[in-house]
Order: structure tokens, then C-alpha cells, then sequence
């Protein structure tokens, strides 16, 4: 089997679908008010809120950095973008479209992508120590591992909650 099926599989499974370890992201995000993402149930932590904006935000960049061929760096306000100040059901609904959206948009352009462009090195991407290169391939691997470890904290900040 080619691999963009299999990439396209495992981030469909992380976001929303079955993944082999346990509930996927939208999974464990069923349920939660607006008022439940907004706490602060950990000291230090992020609330549930910031997480789905900012797995929204790595979604996009993972994506441009593949589409432009270039290592864009995430800003502080890219990376963790504040809740907004208005923490409305209506808000809350925006910023879970807002990752619906950018999780799909990812997913179009994977579809799109040749299977050649899997084995390109963007550059480097991060400062030390994690420094160095990450190919496209590495990348999308990241996106449905990075949707799946924000699933676990949002598994844990849940439980704080009740």
C-alpha cells in the first residue's frame, strides 16, 4: 500500500476515528462545555481550551511548512494562543471548527501530495536540542502523534473536572 493512504489513515484514527491506543482526540473533546475547557483544573497546565487552539495552529503550520517547503517557526502567539475573552458556548464551538477545519485542510493537501514529496527534509525546525531537519514524511507522522498526545491531557484535565 502506498503511503499517503496509510498517513491519511493514522491521522483520521488520531483526530477522530479508532487509533490502537485509545480514544482520539475529538473522542475524548465529546461533551466538554465551554465552560469545562476554559478551567485550569492543573496548576501549570494548559487548559482544554488553549490545547484545541493550539493543536489547530500545528495542524496549519505542519501543513504550510510542507506546502511552502520552508521551516516557519510558530511564534508564543501561534503555538499557545490565548483563550479568548469572551468564554461563550458560541467561542467555544468556533475554536473546535477552527481545529475541524485545519485538521481538514491538512488532510486535502496530504491527499494531493506526491508520494516523492514524503522523503523531502524541510530544514530544520526546531531550536536545540531538538534542532535539526524532520522530513514531510516525519511531520505528518508528528501531526497524528501530537493529536494523541494533547488527547491524553485532555483525558487527564477531564478527570480534574469532575
Amino acid at each position: 500500500m502506498p503511503e499517503i493512504p496509510r498517513l491519511l489513515d493514522q491521522l483520521r484514527r488520531a483526530f477522530d476515528g479508532e487509533p490502537w491506543c485509545g480514544p482520539s482526540l475529538m473522542t475524548n473533546l465529546k461533551g466538554v462545555t465551554a465552560t469545562q475547557a476554559a478551567q485550569y483544573p492543573i496548576e501549570n497546565a494548559h487548559s482544554i481550551w488553549e490545547i484545541v487552539v493550539h493543536v489547530a495552529g500545528w495542524s496549519e503550520v505542519v501543513r504550510r511548512r510542507i506546502a511552502e517547503n520552508q521551516p516557519l517557526q510558530a511564534g508564543d502567539a501561534e503555538d499557545w494562543p490565548p483563550q479568548p475573552e469572551q468564554l461563550t458556548e458560541a467561542n467555544w464551538q468556533a475554536a473546535r471548527a477552527t481545529l475541524h477545519t485545519a485538521h481538514e485542510q491538512l488532510l486535502a493537501f496530504v491527499a494531493t501530495l506526491p508520494e516523492a514529496e514524503l522523503d523531502r527534509t524541510i530544514g530544520a525546525t526546531f531550536e536545540p536540542p531538538q534542532g535539526d531537519s524532520y522530513t514531510a514524511y516525519q511531520m505528518l507522522h508528528g501531526v497524528a502523534q501530537h493529536y494523541l498526545y494533547h488527547a491524553g491531557q485532555v483525558v487527564l484535565l477531564r478527570k480534574r473536572l469532575q
